[in-house]
């Protein structure tokens, strides 16, 4: 499997999962907007910036893999992400970020982010930590990871808040691949 077969089905199943999840909040909720400044634990970002760096995950993926530098796009939406608790935003604007995301996915050559797998890469963080690996361990070590903790941070903020999600909600892609009659009745 390469790199761009693992790296964009994953980030797209899951993006596509988390604006489910946040249009079945919008359902739910009195006022879904309000979710957008919920959080698991005060020293925690809220809802609204788990899924700005869920989305950024994505972007920088594909950036960093192909070695190039990142847009100034990518800075605003770490920016927002960062703001996210003073302006947590709307539940709109958050789905339109989503959007964005797949679109900028979507865009991407097949192969594109092959030619980084073996190549090294830096990654320095802005605290000043800074990690040496080649671009498997960067997909495996780091992108797989920060995407998945924001996407099921997010998750669980909305569940904590008494969204109606369960586990089909969050492996909604696997029901591609249900054998016919294993599915329970009812």
């Amino acid at each position: 499997m390469t790199l761009t077969e693992l790296l964009i089905p994953t980030y797209r199943q899951m993006l596509q999962a988390l604006a489910l999840w946040l249009r079945k909040a919008a359902a739910q909720a009195a006022d879904a907007d309000a979710l957008m400044a919920a959080r698991l634990a005060s020293d925690m970002f809220p809802l609204s910036t788990q899924i700005r760096f869920a989305c950024v995950q994505a972007y920088e993926g594909a950036h960093r893999l192909r070695h190039e530098p990142m847009p100034p796009a990518l800075d605003t939406l770490l920016d927002e992400g960062r703001n996210g608790g003073d302006q947590p935003g709307t539940m709109a604007a958050a789905l339109a970020r989503i959007d964005e995301a797949l679109a900028f996915l979507d865009g991407l050559a097949p192969g594109t982010l092959d030619s980084g797998a073996g190549r090294p890469l830096a990654l320095e963080l802005p605290m000043g930590l800074a990690f040496d690996l080649d671009g498997e361990g960067y997909a495996r070590d780091w992108a797989l990871p920060q995407f998945y903790f924001h996407i099921m941070t997010a998750y669980a903020i909305l569940r904590n808040q008494g969204v109606e999600l369960g586990k089909a909600d969050y492996v909604q892609h696997m029901f591609a691949f249900l054998r016919p009659g294993t599915a329970p009745a009812g």
